[in-house]
């Protein structure tokens, strides 16, 4: 059995993407508790419809509850979780032993899934997990291929594990980074981390204070704590071969291309894993990932400690090779017009490269355009301006449509 595809969701139009691009689950976070203050996150309200959209199509939601909580953190959680029981959640994702005693004690039926923020890298604590009701550990990211083989045969048969394949690394052990709240008041345990391990920095030397020395020989200064990107998409197979239950996506800061561009990518991959071309095919959705804003890749610790290989030194800037210019919302069959809105802006004549969940994209030429009033336009300047233009291949709602950036 092919391990479940695990997708991010940061707004309820990223957890669209990831259902529609082919997640089997999908991770998302109410307004508290949850471990990324950055992204919008999900009102009550939306989390009902998440948790609706994703049963009306067999997908599995699973919510995070996973900061490293204090004691006023607490107040009012017994409330809370048993509203995402009544509206239907399908597993909790938490990191703290006080938080996991009182799921047991609220809601004993709900599912635990143990958080990448516990940092599990040995069978013992996964025995000792599990014996506290956890049904699946998400595994520390600094494991190794070896590392997970010994711990998923000396643990349980009932209890599952997750493993991240794609997505950004921590300099620190998952969340655990102090740096972002001692220099911000940022803390990273409860999702608001400010990142300063991708800042640039100098040697000091107390007695010279004036003086600064760069750590490498580089004008521009030296990013010596700025990880490389997970990518482990060549690698599927071991992960299925090892018993991984579930592959997981980072990124649920991350933009609605971003989701679904990943999860295309690896929902693809793992679907062509018995295919004989499946080589050929992996190179083509490793070349799409790199078509979504990223950082260098690497393969983080699954062959072993990465040293010099797990950071950028150069740059904390993101590589970002193509603009998205638009969402495709309908298509008539019978006048070949497909009605687009717009997110970036794109121009009569612009070559575009169009995308669905599953076929490979095809070139398109920007031709033809109007606006929602039938009116001849030459360009879509206008953030979410609908636009109706010709396309010769029949496409569905939320394809993507996306323009190479000019170097």
């Amino acid at each position: 059995m092919l391990p479940k595809l695990l997708a991010p969701a940061g707004s309820m139009d990223k957890l669209i993407m990831a259902v529609e691009y082919g997640a089997d689950e999908v991770y998302f976070a109410g307004k508290a508790m949850g471990m990324r203050a950055g992204c919008k996150n999900f009102t009550k309200k939306d989390l009902e419809k998440g948790i609706e959209y994703c049963h009306a199509r067999g997908r599995k939601s699973n919510i995070t509850v996973n900061i490293a909580a204090h004691s006023d953190d607490l107040k009012g959680i017994e409330e809370y979780l048993r509203y995402l029981q009544k509206i239907g959640a399908d597993a909790l994702i938490v990191a703290d032993p006080g938080v996991i005693e009182i799921v047991k004690q609220t809601i004993p039926d709900m599912r635990i899934h143990l958080s990448t923020q516990a940092n599990t890298t040995n069978y013992h604590a996964a025995n000792f997990w599990y014996k506290q009701g956890v049904n699946r550990i998400v595994l520390a990211r600094e494991l190794t291929f070896k590392e997970i083989k010994e711990i998923v045969d000396n643990s349980p048969d009932g209890l599952e594990f997750e493993a991240f394949v794609h997505g950004a690394m921590c300099i620190s052990y998952s969340g655990r980074c102090l740096l972002s709240s001692f220099m911000t008041g940022r803390f990273s345990n409860k999702g608001d981390c400010a990142q300063p391990c991708r800042w640039k920095y100098y040697l000091m030397e107390e007695k010279r204070p004036s003086q600064y020395y760069s750590i490498e020989e580089d004008d521009n200064g030296t990013f010596i704590m700025n990880s490389k990107d997970l990518c482990m998409i060549e690698y599927l197979q071991k992960f299925k071969d090892l018993g991984i239950k579930a592959l997981k996506i980072e990124g649920r800061n991350k933009s609605e291309y971003y989701t679904a561009v990943t999860v295309r990518s690896y929902r693809n991959a793992l679907d062509e894993l018995d295919d004989p071309l499946n080589k050929k095919h992996t190179k083509y959705w490793k070349e799409e990932l790199e078509k979504s804003s990223h950082r260098d890749f690497s393969y983080g610790f699954y062959f072993g400690n990465p040293y010099n290989d797990g950071q950028i030194y150069t740059s904390s800037s993101y590589i970002r090779t193509y603009d998205v210019v638009g969402i495709i919302r309908s298509y008539d069959e019978s006048t070949k017009t497909a009605v687009i809105e717009q997110r970036n802006k794109f121009t009569e004549g612009d070559i575009l490269e169009c995308l669905g969940p599953r076929e490979k994209h095809f070139e398109i030429v920007a031709k033809n355009m109007h606006d929602d009033k039938g009116n001849k336009i030459e360009s879509a300047p206008h953030a979410q301006q609908i636009v109706k233009m010709e396309m010769p291949k029949k496409v569905k709602p939320y394809y993507i449509l996306r323009k190479k950036v000019k170097e």
